[in-house]
């Protein structure tokens, strides 16, 4: 005897997964671009492709529940994400200086992906339990302080600064939403500013401010630390108004463009595609993510609010960092384009904040414990 919920199909949210397949869908044949011709052994391509049938079967699981179950498996899934955070330190794999990743087998697990997840659920529940109705004061947020914190130096080590830095952007957005009082919007401004002056002369490395001092002036090392940039612009400009057509970039498929299929996955796009494809990617992609604060105001409870929200500032903000930085608005970090960007940890991470954006949206009616179910 199945259980099976009368409302299913009126209260899931196809207009969200509709952008997502689309969303996925103009990747895919991105990737299949920026990849071709292969290497040797498995394309990226396919992996992306198993990855993404994986990811998909993963919201299926996510919807199944109640968003709700989250507050008692949330310090459970922040522990082991912690260890793996640690794990990773000592016996991870290595790769362009950093260690990073966890072998598989079928791919390399990127614990810091799965992370920033870890801190928006995290968050969201600390907000939701602990409601302040004229804000929150500097000894409200110690605790969130301190779970951020963590992740937060234990990836600093890896070193990877640009994922480090995205938790303290998650915990800036969700904690602003929350409500602040004045003077803690002050002394975390303060306190933001004097770790910004301590963070560059005592703990960036030289390669990191060479970076930053590259972002102002990119011809001064053409061939060098300006190359990224240099190119990423020149293939975006390449494009004009509709594009050299698909697979015909030749800054992509000659090589001219590094991590083409990774990091700047978009130039690509903008270079086959032109300002008129770039504009409608775009659209899609940012209608995506408005349609998920629409999930987040229609939530039926605080908690739903935060994570809805906090899902959404996790997309948008690695959105915006990865469009600025192939402009070169902004040093190259390592932050990929969230569903768009080659890489098996950010598309699973991805897909699973979709699947929780989609069970908000699904009992934003639900009162009591279950939805109404019949029998079949």
């Amino acid at each position: 005897m199945f259980r099976v919920d009368r409302r299913f199909f009126m209260t899931f949210d196809w207009v969200l997964l509709s952008l997502l397949l689309l969303v996925c869908g103009m990747a895919f044949f991105n990737l299949y671009s920026a990849s071709y011709p292969p290497a040797g052994g498995m394309p990226p391509y396919m992996k992306q492709a198993y990855l993404l049938l994986m990811g998909m079967a993963g919201i299926i699981f996510i919807v199944s529940f109640d968003y709700k179950e989250l507050h008692f498996w949330n310090y459970p899934i922040y522990l082991l994400v912690i260890v793996l955070l640690a794990f990773v330190i000592f016996i991870g794999n290595s790769a362009g200086g950093a260690q990073r990743w966890i072998n598989l087998g079928f791919f390399q697990l990127q614990p810091s992906e799965p992370a920033k997840l870890m801190m928006v659920i995290t968050l969201a529940s600390y907000y939701s339990r602990k409601e302040v109705v004229n804000g929150y004061s500097i000894k409200d947020l110690l605790i969130p302080i301190i779970l951020m914190a963590i992740p937060f130096i234990l990836i600093l080590i890896q070193p990877d600064l640009g994922t480090a830095l995205m938790f303290v952007i998650i915990f800036i957005s969700m904690t602003v939403f929350a409500k602040l009082r004045w003077s803690s919007f002050l002394v975390l401004g303060l306190s933001g500013i004097g770790m910004a002056v301590v963070g560059w002369f005592y703990v960036l490395k030289p390669y990191q401010k060479q970076r930053v001092e590259t972002l102002l002036n990119p011809a001064k090392d053409s061939l060098g630390e300006g190359y990224q940039i240099l190119q990423s612009k020149i293939a975006v400009g390449s494009g004009g108004l509709f594009g050299k057509g698909y697979m015909e970039g030749t800054q992509g498929h000659l090589h001219f463009l590094p991590e083409r299929h990774t990091d700047f996955a978009f130039s690509v796009w903008c270079e086959e595609w032109g300002f008129v494809g770039s504009l409608f990617f775009l659209a899609i992609y940012f209608f995506l993510l408005f349609w998920g604060l629409h999930v987040a105001m229609s939530a039926r409870d605080r908690f739903g609010l935060f994570l809805a929200f906090g899902v959404v500032m996790l997309i948008f903000w690695q959105a915006v960092i990865n469009l600025l930085m192939i402009l070169g608005f902004l040093p190259v970090v390592g932050i990929p384009l969230p569903l768009f960007s080659y890489g098996g940890s950010s598309l699973l991470t991805t897909l699973f904040g979709m699947g929780i954006l989609m069970n908000v949206r699904m009992r934003r009616f639900q009162t009591g414990s279950n939805l109404e179910d019949c029998d079949v």
